[in-house]
């Protein structure tokens, strides 16, 4: 099926990106009907995929250490996919990372902006992480963080696959409000399981189908796969893969009735067809190329079949929920990759986006009713 993205009415409500990257967290709030104030990332590529695809946004190439917003007055809520690679179970899980503390670049902007809300994402490792500094898991010394500038804090974690999303990705989200907590916030509430096969669908026999990053090539070829060769017939089914990582845990051959595994920004994912079969065998480890650990006795994953061919970027974007006519702009598969594993699913996004501004009109229609006729709240200047 095409993704498209669902858009709320306009509301006065800003928002402010930081970490932007491709933009999922961005796009969400923006489709909740947020006004987009402005974005900031480091990485030129992912500045030029925001700019290419939202031209009238404001986006700032920059360090964030060195970033400071445009404007000061009437930001509602500010936005933050902080870096998650030092806490992340498939990266050193290093308590040491410099970009662990960049966190406080969030803080410190927050302290600049007093912005009505702050929504903060990352993975679930931040609960028990121990922060080297202060001895505390990571998660308790934000919020404690929060709260000496003037924020009170509450966080949960999200299997995405709950929220429209066809992955198992599993987020943890800090959304925090300026004095004391909106006693009208909800956290969105799961709505079921979301299989991956209806995203895909229309996209595995690499037919003619014209959207951006998408360029289908059957005909992968590998050492560690066998491609067998031969006709296909149209019968034969087309089956999703996992290609690299042949040591892991779990059967590389998937299913499209369940939600997908976690798109990351290494592992490699692809489709085969005809006569696929998948089974453990041990490695040669005294005559075989690329040997890294000879004393190792683990056996891998090889997957033989007629044809393979590895996910397009399309196939990657749809799994994260991005609109069919968002482009990834880069000067190479990697750092495509790189945009589409780090984003934040935009559907999860949306739903984030839609329980803040439910909080925020709530919040807001309270005061209204306590103040005098003619007084009405004043949209960004």
């Amino acid at each position: 099926m095409a993704v498209h993205l669902e858009y709320s009415e306009p509301s006065e409500y800003t928002s402010l990106g930081l970490f932007a990257g491709a933009g999922g967290l961005d796009l969400g709030f923006e489709a909740a009907g947020f006004i987009h104030t402005e974005a900031n990332d480091i990485l030129p590529y992912a500045v030029a995929t925001l700019k290419h695809n939202r031209p009238q946004w404001q986006v700032v190439h920059d360090d964030v250490r060195h970033y400071t917003p445009s404007f000061r007055k009437g930001l509602d809520v500010l936005l933050a996919g902080f870096p998650c690679q030092g806490f992340s179970l498939g990266g050193k899980r290093d308590p040491n990372d410099v970009r662990n503390t960049l966190y406080r670049e969030v803080l410190r902007i927050a302290k600049l902006m007093k912005p009505r809300a702050i929504v903060m994402e990352n993975v679930l490792n931040l609960r028990t992480m121990i922060h080297p500094d202060t001895g505390r898991p990571f998660a308790d010394q934000i919020i404690d963080e929060l709260a000496a500038i003037g924020y009170t804090t509450r966080s949960a974690f999200f299997r995405v696959s709950e929220f429209g999303v066809p992955q198992t990705r599993r987020r943890f989200v800090f959304i925090a409000f300026k004095g004391a907590f909106n006693p009208h916030f909800e956290f969105p509430s799961a709505d079921g399981i979301t299989p991956s096969g209806p995203f895909l669908a229309d996209l595995l026999d690499g037919s003619d189908i014209s959207l951006p990053n998408h360029n289908p090539e059957w005909g992968f070829e590998s050492q560690v796969h066998t491609t067998l060769g031969g006709r296909v017939r149209k019968d034969e089914p087309i089956l999703p893969i996992r290609i690299s990582r042949t040591a892991s845990d779990g059967n590389p051959i998937r299913s499209f009735d369940s939600p997908f595994p976690a798109i990351d920004t290494a592992t490699v994912w692809g489709f085969a067809q005809g006569n696929v079969k998948a089974e453990r065998v041990a490695k040669d480890r005294t005559t075989e190329k690329y040997i890294r650990n000879p004393g190792a006795d683990v056996t891998l994953w090889r997957i033989s079949a007629k044809r393979m061919r590895t996910f397009t970027a399309r196939e990657y974007a749809r799994l994260q929920t991005f609109p069919d006519d968002w482009a990834f702009i880069g000067a190479n598969k990697r750092e495509v990759q790189l945009q589409i594993g780090n984003a934040v699913p935009v559907r999860f996004a949306r739903a984030i986006a839609n329980c803040v501004r439910n909080a925020l009109e709530a919040q807001d229609h309270s005061k209204a009713l306590k103040q005098p006729l003619g007084k009405k709240r004043s949209a960004l200047a």
